[in-house]
């Protein structure tokens, strides 16, 4: 039966407690990531292309 009361006390808690984005909030939220997950991607780009110019820098200059 703790089941049961843990299941109606989620249920009446997202229902009625839970204050939920409207529409045009989700979809300035959902903008906001994907320009930080551009930016992030960019970068981690930008570093692992300098990273593999300098080791090959370094490789070439002892073989």
């Amino acid at each position: 039966m703790r089941v049961v009361g843990y299941v109606k006390e989620a249920y009446n808690e997202l229902m009625y407690k839970v204050t939920w984005p409207t529409w045009p909030e989700l979809q300035s939220s959902a903008i906001i990531v994907m320009v930080a997950a551009l930016i992030i991607s960019l970068l981690i780009l930008v570093m692992d292309l300098s990273f593999s110019n300098i080791m090959e820098f370094i490789y070439q200059m002892f073989y």
